[in-house]
C-alpha cells in the first residue's frame, strides 16, 4: 500500500466518524485499522527521511572534497592578475 492510499483510507474513516455513520460495533475495527494505517505512514515517512538524509550527506561530502580544488583555481587566477601589475598601465587595468 502506498502512502497516498493509506492517507486516503484514513480520510475516509475520519469522514465516516465525523458523520456518525459508524456503528458502535464497527468503531473498534475502524480505530484499529486507523492505527495500522498511521503506523504504515510513519514508517514510510521515516524511511523517506532517512533516504533524503543519505542523499544530502552524499552531497555534503562531495562539496567538501570539491572545495579545495575550487580554492586552488581562485588562487591561480589571482596570481595571474598580480603578474601583470608591473606592466604599463598599472594595476587593475584591463588588457
Amino acid at each position: 500500500m502506498t502512502y497516498r492510499e493509506a492517507i486516503e483510507e484514513l480520510e475516509t474513516i475520519l469522514r465516516a466518524l465525523e458523520t456518525d455513520a459508524v456503528d458502535v460495533d464497527d468503531l473498534t475495527t475502524r480505530v484499529e485499522r486507523s492505527a495500522e494505517l498511521i503506523r504504515l505512514c510513519r514508517h514510510k515517512l521515516r524511511h523517506a527521511e532517512a533516504s533524503l538524509d543519505r542523499v544530502f550527506d552524499t552531497l555534503d561530502e562531495e562539496e567538501e572534497t570539491e572545495e579545495p580544488a575550487d580554492q586552488e583555481d581562485d588562487e591561480e587566477e589571482t596570481d595571474d592578475e598580480d603578474d601583470h601589475d608591473h606592466l604599463p598601465g598599472g594595476p587593475g587595468r584591463g588588457w
